[in-house]
């Protein structure tokens, strides 16, 4: 029912503004409107709204045709086998004489884009992708409880994770135990690359695993998150190796209460930048302010990064149905670096909800 709904909102939208044919093709919002999630890798998946004929479309790689009649609520589906040009079976089930033609224009590449036009070369391009993400950027209930789900498993991960942590471990080597423990607790896989880092290391806000080891008085970052059923998780919690010195803790303190303000801020009605600027105020007021030049948090739903965006500029009006993360730091060059990032809904009452639970009083390990 959901999907449809969904469909429907989208009709409607294609309808006022004189949207003859729309192509959806990001596979992300191709299984927000139809229930079917795919990788299509180099091959073609669209979700095709023709107005002209009054029908969806849904044309699937043909390996995929039999996962796309189980899972899609669209019953017209067009397999195309790895031989055939994709754009000439689009053309062949579509309708001619199209003048405007809508797509999402962060995910149509210049090949694709010049081959649509060929196929309709009377068309005016018009981008949908503001109002999918638009759409996409307010969560239902049941979207929320899909989302918990994913963020009971990273904090079940994380709580078993860190009883693996042993000094001369690589950061790689922890990254495979928390990656194990993701299918081990029933995740479809990691919702983005495993951040793990220690040492002058978590002074780098996206820095990549490798070869440093653990080791005593040691900060140690780690940023995951696990895909679950289509949604993700994402949470960050920092720790120190066997003993915290007087400025580590002083860091991660001030971290702490930037986190939690920035919490408590959180509320319907008010500019998006409500979030950030006491958030970010309280690394300032401390002397850490050039050591936090990020935002305070982003959207989280089907992807990892999505709307809206949580900065100090942002004048966007929250609304109930948000759903981002709270992710101040203090990243400092050749010393070290602390986040705590929590995943925050704004509910029905225009109230925060806070979605992840794992302690963040900081944790010797």
């Amino acid at each position: 029912m959901e999907n449809q709904n969904r469909l429907n909102a989208l009709q409607n939208y294609l309808q006022k503004e004189n949207i003859e044919l729309a192509m959806i093709t990001d596979p992300t919002n191709v299984f927000y409107y139809t229930g079917f999630l795919s990788e299509p890798h180099e091959r073609f998946l669209a979700l095709v709204r023709d107005g002209k004929s009054d029908q969806w479309i849904l044309f699937v790689p043909a390996l995929d045709k039999d996962m796309a009649a189980e899972s899609s609520i669209i019953e017209n589906i067009i397999p195309i086998s790895d031989e055939q040009n994709p754009f000439e079976v689009l053309q062949q089930h579509t309708s001619s004489g199209v003048v405007k033609v809508g797509l999402e224009k962060k995910a149509v590449n210049v090949f694709r884009y010049e081959a649509f036009q060929q196929i309709f070369p009377e068309a005016a391009f018009t981008d949908v992708q503001p109002f999918i993400d638009s759409a996409r950027k307010k969560k239902s209930r049941s979207e929320v409880e899909k989302m918990q789900l994913a963020i009971d498993i990273i904090e079940k991960v994380l709580e078993e994770g860190i009883k693996k942590v042993k000094v001369g471990m690589t950061e790689s080597e922890l990254v495979g135990e928390l990656e194990l423990l993701m299918r081990k607790f029933g995740a479809d896989g990691p919702s983005f690359s495993t951040i793990v880092l220690a040492g002058e290391k978590s002074a780098l806000p996206h820095g990549t695993p490798g070869d440093r080891t653990i080791n005593h008085g040691d900060f140690l970052l780690i940023d995951f998150g696990v895909i679950k059923d289509g949604y993700c998780s994402d949470i960050t919690r920092t720790f120190v190796i066997g003993e915290a010195s007087e400025k580590q803790k002083e860091i991660y303190n001030i971290v702490l209460q930037s986190t939690n303000t920035g919490i408590d801020a959180v509320q319907a009605g008010v500019p998006l930048k409500n979030f950030d600027i006491p958030a970010r105020k309280v690394i300032q007021d401390s002397g850490y302010g050039e050591y936090f030049n990020n935002r305070i948090g982003h959207g989280l739903g089907m992807n990892v990064h999505e709307e809206p965006s949580v900065h100090e500029k942002n004048e966007d009006i929250a609304e109930p149905g948000l759903l981002f993360t709270i992710e101040p730091g203090i990243y400092i060059p050749g010393f070290g670096g602390v986040r705590i990032e929590d995943n925050v809904y704004i509910n029905e009452d225009g109230k925060a909800e806070v979605l992840t639970s794992f302690p963040k009083k900081l944790m010797i390990l």
